[in-house]
């Protein structure tokens, strides 16, 4: 029932003002036509006037006549075009409301989550005896959802620093694929459930000036969409390394959910997020594709995604400029 009131106010907030739009143009529109049949009615009496005094036409009635009808239609063209104007603007920051609402409430499930599974470890620590065994299983769990809530806080901070290019860190050059393997290594805690394989095509260096921090933002935030976003019992992850004429093409297929086609380009805007996926648990915030897509660009690069649709996987590419020694 909640459901369905939401739903029908998000429906009547759009409604509302296309009617308004609607009826503001319907009116600008009706008034310069009646204005304008006014004036050629209030015109035939001046050409009786014209020709009772033997008054010469075009000095008197067709300059004005035509000027004023030609302003006026200026103004209300102008007129409409703002309207229109405003209208859009409304609609777009209608949506980024909706989509900072979406975050919001995401994001703190995001936090409450991990806060409140550590209250219950304290509390049972506190009220029980617990064996070393245990002891260490669930102080395993607590570094756990301390990782957790850590990770959810660097990515707002991250975030924050990336938009406001503020991030400060020198671009190094370096293999990018023992980068990308050595990132892996580093954390296969957070990958033990999934397949991650890398494939170099060229079986050379891939050598390339980059922020090493950002870098490995974009990693985590692209392979920990493809395994929350999965259906199959092991999540799998193919990266691979290809040169394509003056680009250097990363490819990150994996076996997920998949994407249609038309949310391709939508799922690179800030707090934009497709839904909630049937049969899973997992919550986005809305901005790890976008924080990925903004740390390509800081590297002169983009990011293309590719689906099939529902259920056949995705495809995205990170696309940087790249000339071969």
């Amino acid at each position: 029932m909640l459901t369905q009131e939401i739903r029908t106010m998000s429906r009547s907030k759009i409604f509302y003002p296309i009617i308004i739009l609607i009826f503001s143009v319907a009116a600008l529109a009706t008034s310069l036509f009646l204005y304008i049949y006014w004036y050629l009615a209030v015109s035939e009496g001046l050409n009786t006037v014209v020709k009772n005094f033997k008054l010469d036409k075009r000095q008197v009635l067709e300059p004005q006549t035509w000027i004023v009808i030609l302003v006026l239609s200026i103004l209300v063209g102008f007129i409409i075009i703002c309207i229109i104007i405003i209208f859009v603007y409304n609609q777009k920051n209608l949506r980024l409301y909706r989509m900072q609402h979406n975050f919001i409430n995401n994001f703190t499930h995001e936090l409450k989550t991990p806060v409140t599974s550590l209250k219950l470890y304290l509390e049972t620590f506190l009220k029980y005896q617990l064996s070393r065994e245990e002891q260490e299983k669930y102080i395993g769990y607590m570094l756990q959802d301390a990782a957790r809530l850590t990770g959810n806080i660097s990515r707002i901070l991250n975030l924050a620093q990336i938009e406001g290019k503020s991030y400060r860190e020198e671009s190094v050059i370096t293999d990018l694929v023992e980068l990308t393997r050595l990132f892996l290594q580093n954390n296969q805690h957070l990958f033990q459930d999934s397949e991650i394989t890398i494939h170099n095509h060229s079986e050379k260096r891939v050598l390339y000036s980059i922020k090493l921090g950002l870098y490995e933002i974009l990693l985590m935030n692209l392979l920990t969409n493809a395994i929350k976003y999965n259906r199959s019992g092991k999540p799998t992850v193919d990266i691979s390394f290809e040169h394509e004429r003056s680009s250097l093409l990363i490819k990150f297929a994996d076996n997920g959910i998949g994407i249609e086609k038309t949310n391709l380009k939508k799922i690179f805007k800030k707090f934009y997020q497709i839904g909630q996926p049937e049969n899973m648990s997992a919550k986005g915030t809305g901005i790890g594709l976008y924080m990925a897509d903004n740390i390509a660009r800081i590297h002169k690069g983009r990011i293309r995604a590719e689906s099939g649709g529902d259920g056949k996987g995705s495809v995205f590419t990170l696309i940087l400029p790249y000339f071969s020694q």
